[in-house]
């Protein structure tokens, strides 16, 4: 089973996040001295809250990750992806309809006008990388679809939460992401009850460990594109 990179930019990705947020962050404080800054603000948002979205506005998230879903026609939610540190997110950016975030983890977020940020290049420039980033997140979600086994499925969809979100520790790579079984399941089509087993013959392998309610992949975060895992 071919595998994605996992982590091997981490740093160099850690940096270029921290920089855009630097950005944000003197951009709301020279905001905020203006007499234009009531129009900028860094919102809270606390674990599991909806985030409001308007159609004029774009929201970067500088600190804490957001789960985008949306709804079918049978009224069962799909997660749609998951954005962190310097990615935007917002309706001007989907086409989805329903379309809604919510905060995972408690989050801050620096609403934007899209009339600001199409005045900014600086603001223009740092928005786009990011949005590149989200670009090659959802494909690589559409990807999940192209596989056969409902396992590949889910151990790509692992993969790919460690590669964008993982913290690499001595044993492996941790996900700080705690997504339910049924928001696992609804991300690459099948059951809560098939993601439980699919869970549990992982770690009986080797492959996947659970430490403080946190999954950990038992891979090496320097594993190349390519290679297939024994």
């Amino acid at each position: 089973m071919s595998i994605l990179p996992v982590a091997q930019d981490s740093s160099l990705q850690t940096h270029s996040h921290q920089t855009f947020i630097d950005l944000l962050e003197q951009l709301y404080r020279d905001g905020q001295r203006s007499a234009l800054g009531n129009h900028r603000a860094l919102v809270p948002f606390p674990a599991n809250h909806q985030i409001p979205l308007r159609s004029d506005e774009v929201l970067v998230i500088c600190r804490g990750i957001v789960q985008l879903f949306t709804i079918q026609h049978d009224g069962s939610e799909t997660l749609l992806g998951l954005a962190g540190p310097s990615m935007p997110v917002g309706l001007p950016l989907t086409t989805v309809d329903p379309y809604w975030a919510t905060a995972l983890t408690d989050v801050d977020v620096l609403l934007l006008s899209l009339a600001e940020i199409e005045a900014s290049p600086v603001l223009m420039t740092g928005i786009m990388r990011n949005l590149t980033l989200r670009l090659q997140q959802a494909e690589a979600w559409l990807s999940l679809a192209g596989k056969r086994l409902v396992a590949d499925r889910l151990k790509q969809l692992l993969l790919m939460l460690a590669r964008d979100f993982g913290q690499v520790e001595p044993g492996g790579i941790r996900i700080p992401v705690r997504l339910t079984h049924h928001q696992l399941a609804t991300a690459i089509g099948t059951t809560r009850v098939t993601v439980t087993r699919l869970l549990k013959d992982f770690k009986a392998e080797g492959w996947l460990g659970i430490e403080h309610r946190y999954l950990v992949l038992k891979v090496d975060p320097q594993y190349p594109m390519g290679q297939q895992l024994g």
